[in-house]
Order: C-alpha cells, then structure tokens, then sequence
C-alpha cells in the first residue's frame, strides 16, 4: 500500500506562519483504545475526573486513524507507513514569535533578571526528521523525561520537560523580564509558553495556547497538538466535554486514559497544563521510548553564548537556558 503523505504548505516570508492543513484521512476503522483495560472495553467516561490514570504494563493499539485527523500545521510533513508516523519540520513554528527574549549571559545555565539580557529572538531553523511507533506499549515502569525533545507538536516546534537546564527549576515558575534599551520588558518565555534555546531551537514547557487557539473552540474538546516519543499523543487541558483538567487528574507523567475527539472509546495520553509548576508538561514517558530515538533527540551540552567549550558548548554539559 502507499503511504498516505501529506506536505503542508510553507508561508512566505515573516514569522508568523499560520496557515493550517488538515490531515483528515480515515482508513476505514475504528482507532482502538490503548492504556488502561478499561479503555479497551466500553467508551470510558468523558469527564476527566472518572477517567483512568493507571499505568500498568498493556498491549499495543493501532493509533494511525486518530492521528491523520490531527491538523498539522505549515512546514510540517507527515508519512504514515509501517505502522510509524514521520515527522519532519524545520522546528519553525506557525505562531508568532516575541522579536526580542531575555538571554542568559554567557555561562549561566538558569538565568534570572540578574544574569539575563535583552536580545534579538535566536530561533534558527532546524533539521526534525523522526519516525515514532503509532503502536505505543505502556511500559511497566516510568522513565523520567530528559533535557531536550520529548515531543514534537503540530505548529512544527518541539516539547521539552518543565525544567530548564538544571533539571529542577520550573521555567513558568521562573519566567522573569528584562529591560531593552527602550525600557521595555522583554521576557523569558513569551505567551505560547515557548522560548528559544540561545542556540535558536524554539520549543515549549507547557500549555501552548497560541497551538489550542488553532484547533480548538472556546470551552470545546481538545484535539491532538502533539506526539510524545513513545508514540502517545499529547492534548491539551479540555476533557471530552470541554471542561478543565486539573493536575490532580492526572498520573505522574501527566497522563490519563479518556475518550479524546479522535479517539472516542478512549486513549491513553498527555495532557499539558496552564501551570507553574513541574505539572505544565509530561514529566515521564508511561510508554516505552525507542532508545536511539531518545538519545537522538537529547539536546547537545552548550556553555551559552560564547561560555565553556565555544558556541557548542561542551559535549555532555547542561544547557543554559533550556
């Protein structure tokens, strides 16, 4: 059979690139339920509060039906074939971005008002090419997610965890302003709880409302925004019945087994949150992540502009300003 291949259309110039194609190709069943047993059976509850959260060891679902009907957004193409769904983008997304961000100077690795300054948005572009399994299996135990790319979203840019480079400070917990030389405030995160790396790779560390405005309705379900690295989609924080998810709703990874627009009898997945603390993104994969996929997405060691081991960074060091 030949692949079902979709290439999104690319917007000239500027950074705002919100031109949206929807990838809406059924193939003729019904996209099984993966996660917990009672996901497998009749369709689960739509209110977030009733829905499963457990983690335990299960079989495999084909997930491909659910995720052509997600949108992707301009600059992304998606393959389905051999059961894997292959992204590639440019990690440029189709949102606007801040013209300016708050920097961390040289060598800082977590950056505050003190050690930050004002500075020409660096996001470059960049070379995402991944195959995912659209097979994923809960494995029996967690594996904490790691610095770098632990998904890749719809608008073409990555997720990363909620930390910045230390591994524990929580960046919505930590967004701060510096003044430019206008005197206005310039801020580490910008509104899409997104930010570039000093390196240029633009990425997000929770909810990214500036993606769920484009594939939502106000109070409505969330769609899909993304895929995990072991193959679990990622959604916003709107249940079935558009009502809020809260933290305490879901597992420790931040997922939960409910019935989702493209998956009604239920699928396991990640739910990102408008919070400020380490709840705002997935912190453990429940699923089992292909090891070299893992390692390839890790984010190479960097010293910040011009810090320990040159504009690269040395390799294996802590990224400044994640």
């Amino acid at each position: 059979m030949t692949p079902n291949h979709h290439r999104a259309s690319r917007q000239p110039g500027g950074r705002a690139r919100t031109g949206l194609v929807c990838v809406a190709v059924l193939i003729g069943m019904t996209a099984l339920s993966c996660g917990s047993s009672s996901a497998t059976s009749s369709p689960t509850s739509t209110s977030s509060t009733t829905a499963s959260t457990s983690r335990g060891p299960t079989e495999s679902a084909d997930l491909t039906a659910g995720f052509k009907q997600a949108t992707w957004g301009s600059g992304v193409t998606v393959t389905y074939a051999d059961g894997k769904l292959r992204f590639v983008s440019d990690g440029l997304p189709n949102h606007q971005r801040n013209a300016q961000y708050a920097l961390p100077n040289a060598g800082v690795q977590v950056p505050g008002a003190a050690t930050a300054t004002a500075g020409a948005d660096p996001t470059v572009a960049q070379s995402y090419e991944v195959s995912i399994s659209l097979s994923p299996t809960k494995a029996s135990s967690t594996t904490s997610t790691s610095l770098g790319i632990i998904g890749h979203m719809i608008s073409g840019a990555s997720l990363f965890n909620p930390y910045e480079g230390d591994g524990s400070t929580v960046a919505t917990a930590s967004n701060f302003s510096v003044k430019n030389s206008s005197g206005d405030d310039v801020y580490f995160l910008d509104d899409c709880a997104g930010h570039p790396t000093p390196m240029g790779q633009y990425h997000y560390h929770a909810l990214p409302k500036c993606v769920t405005t484009q594939v939502d309705q106000t109070d409505g379900p969330s769609h899909i925004i993304g895929i995990a690295l072991d193959g679990y989609p990622i959604y916003g924080n709107r249940d079935s019945k558009g009502q809020e998810v809260m933290a305490a709703d879901l597992d420790e990874c931040n997922g939960i087994t409910s019935a989702t627009p493209e998956f009604p009898n239920g699928v396991y997945h990640y739910v990102l949150l408008d919070t400020k603390d380490s709840t705002s993104s997935i912190r453990c994969f429940a699923g089992t992540v292909d090891a070299a996929l893992k390692m390839s997405q890790r984010m190479p060691g960097m010293g910040g502009r011009g810090g320990p081991g040159g504009p690269g960074g040395a390799q294996g060091g802590p990224p400044p300003g994640q």
